[in-house]
């Protein structure tokens, strides 16, 4: 009678806690990133909803409004505010909007100008960051603090 090669039980279990333990520390230590990550997405997206709402407003020659829900956790852009939004846009519920020197109310003049001008807070769990809208133009930036 041959002898049959193979792993014993005792082997095998051995293999597979080792996998879960090498597991386990990838997976915590990648939780952070995932913040990270979140953050990047949510301030890439709002510039893109930023841009997308100025260039309607230039392109359809109507006042556009783009309107902050921070206890929502989401925003909204239309065209007024009695007509149902052409955009809602949710965020994660780790990111907090704030009030600047600027309500959580932007509005996009036909021309693409902002309506005022001034900053909007933004508040992670690592970061802090302003939203700006210049005079004239309306130009905004994103800047860390």
């Amino acid at each position: 009678m041959e002898k049959q090669k193979g792993f014993t039980l005792v082997e095998a279990l051995f293999v597979l806690s080792i996998f879960m333990i090498i597991s386990l520390v990838t997976v915590f230590s990648l939780k952070p990133q995932h913040s990270v990550v979140e953050e990047a997405a949510f301030l890439t997206q709002l510039q893109s909803d930023l841009y997308f709402a100025q260039n309607y407003a230039i392109a359809h020659q109507h006042q556009v409004l783009i309107i902050f829900l921070p206890s929502q956790y989401k925003y909204t852009i239309s065209e007024r505010t009695e007509l149902p939004p052409f955009l809602v846009r949710s965020y994660s519920k780790n990111i907090y909007l704030t009030e600047g020197s600027l309500p959580l109310t932007i509005k996009f003049l036909p021309n693409g100008n902002v309506s005022d001008f001034g900053s909007i807070l933004i508040h992670t769990k690592n970061n802090k960051y302003k939203l700006t809208f210049l005079i004239g133009r309306g130009r905004f930036y994103v800047k860390e603090q």
